[in-house]
């Protein structure tokens, strides 16, 4: 286990020339935690004005889609009814 210096992030010693013990379960562990806790520090919340721009863009998405697959029904049950002969 190293701490990088120009950041401080904790990252795992590399097995280069010199062969370190291997981490036990539980050193693994914190290990992994600390990391963790290093990439949740990294993390950047958005703004409202982001957050806002960001819900519209997955909510027209979601109204395209759900256009396609409906455009996709009406043309699927059409097709059916006309090899089938289905009577209305």
């Amino acid at each position: 286990m190293v701490q990088d210096e120009p950041n401080g992030e904790v990252v795992a010693a590399s097995s280069g020339a010199t062969r370190e013990k291997k981490l036990n379960f539980f050193q693994r562990i914190a290990l992994f935690i600390r990391q963790v806790i290093a990439e949740l520090r990294k993390v950047v919340t958005p703004t409202r004005q982001e957050l806002v721009k960001f819900t519209l863009v997955v909510l027209g998405f979601v109204v395209v889609v759900m256009a396609i697959v409906y455009g996709l029904d009406l043309f699927f049950t059409w097709i059916t009814n006309i090899v089938f002969d289905v009577p209305r």
